[in-house]
């Protein structure tokens, strides 16, 4: 998938993705993973999501890493923040408060740009990213993260022949083969949200599956 086809979701604001308030999954489990409110939390392709203003809430350092500029900029000025920037590399980094909001590719990111980063956050990096792009973000996240490391992990899961991606279709046992090489990944909740969701309905979607998970080091 080509950075252009995520310009154009931004420029043309067609950010269906975008939730208007912080992911109850999160809000749910995330104060079970006993995580230290001091820890950097990394938020891969991360939008303007709410729930960068929820973990910051908790006491955390927030990394987030997003391809769209027009969505960094928009997440600081609809919350009233002056970020400072640098150039980092390939990246544009903003920072501000709790928030360091890394835009580019996230690829290029490296372990030592996200050094002492021991918890994850994933709602919606792993499901928007084709088949071939999703083992190479798995290794890439592991390759990054610190050894001692805790964190979520939300997917979707549908029939991907019915409606084309994104966000794709990720099952059970991928994500357990993509993420539970590396680390323990244990299913905190299933659910069907089909009723919920009017794009699959209309596409002719027959079942819709949303997963969390809990994913930590061995």
């Amino acid at each position: 998938m080509q950075p252009e086809f995520w310009y154009k979701k931004w420029d043309s604001n067609q950010i269906g993705f975008h939730q208007a308030e912080a992911n109850p999954y999160l809000q749910r489990y995330w104060p079970e993973l006993a995580i230290a409110p001091s820890a950097r939390v990394l938020v891969p392709l991360c939008g303007k999501s709410l729930d960068l203003l929820w973990l910051a809430g908790q006491g955390h350092q927030v990394i987030g890493v997003e391809l769209s500029e027009k969505a960094v900029e928009e997440f600081f000025s609809e919350h009233q923040l002056q970020p400072q920037i640098s150039d980092k590399g390939a990246f544009k980094v903003y920072r501000s408060v709790a928030f360091e909001l890394w835009c580019g590719d996230f690829f290029a990111l490296t372990a030592e740009d996200v050094a002492g980063c021991t918890a994850l956050y994933d709602r919606a990096a792993l499901i928007a990213l084709p088949d071939a792009m999703r083992q190479r973000y798995a290794e890439h996240l592991q390759q990054l993260l610190a050894p001692e490391m805790k964190g979520l992990v939300i997917t979707l899961d549908y029939d991907q022949s019915q409606i084309p991606g994104p966000p794709f279709a990720v099952s059970d046992d991928e994500a357990q083969r993509l993420l539970g090489q590396g680390w323990q990944l244990e299913k905190l909740e299933e659910r069907d949200i089909l009723a919920e969701s009017p794009k699959f309905l209309q596409g002719g979607v027959e079942w819709l599956v949303e997963r969390v998970y809990r994913v930590s080091s061995r």
